[in-house]
C-alpha cells in the first residue's frame, strides 16, 4: 500500500471553490440575463468574476511551494526538467483547447489565440519556478 500524501486541505478547498466560480461565471445559463455580480467589471472596477484568474495564479504559487519541497533545491536537475515539462504540457493543452473546435481544412491559423488563460498560467508558473529555483529565497 502506498503512503498517502499530506495535502493542504485549505488549498484543495480554495481550488474547488475557484473552479466552481469559474464554471458559474463562464456558464451563466443565458447571456441575456446575467446576474450582475457575475459580470466582468468595467475598466474602473473589480468584481468577483475578475478574481478567478488571480485566484488560480495564487493557487499555482502555493502548490509550487509544497511541490518543490520534494526536490533538492538545485539550479538544474530533476526539478528544472519537471518545470519545463509541466510548462510545455499546460501551454500545449491550452493551445489545443483554443484550437480544437475550430480546426478544419480551410481554417485560418492566424485566428489561433496563442496567449489564452492556460498559456498565461503556464508562463507565470515557468517564470516563478525559475525565480524560486535560481534564488535561495525560502518562504
Amino acid at each position: 500500500m502506498t503512503q498517502q500524501q499530506d495535502r493542504l486541505i485549505a488549498l484543495d478547498t480554495f481550488r474547488g471553490a475557484t473552479i466552481a466560480l469559474m464554471i458559474l461565471v463562464n456558464n451563466p445559463g443565458t447571456w441575456a440575463h446575467v446576474y450582475a455580480p457575475l459580470r466582468h467589471a468595467q475598466w474602473h472596477g473589480c468584481s468577483l468574476t475578475d478574481l478567478v484568474f488571480p485566484f488560480f495564479l495564487f493557487i499555482v504559487g502555493v502548490a509550487m511551494r509544497f511541490s518543490f519541497e520534494k526536490y533538492e533545491m538545485c539550479k538544474y536537475g530533476p526539478l528544472f526538467w519537471k518545470v519545463i515539462n509541466r510548462t510545455i504540457t499546460i501551454f500545449v493543452f491550452g493551445l489545443l483547447l483554443n484550437a480544437f473546435p475550430f480546426i478544419r481544412q480551410d481554417w485560418d491559423w492566424s485566428t489561433l489565440r496563442i496567449l489564452g488563460v492556460l498559456q498565461r498560467i503556464a508562463l507565470a508558473y515557468f517564470f516563478a519556478s525559475i525565480i524560486v529555483v535560481r534564488t535561495d529565497i525560502k518562504g
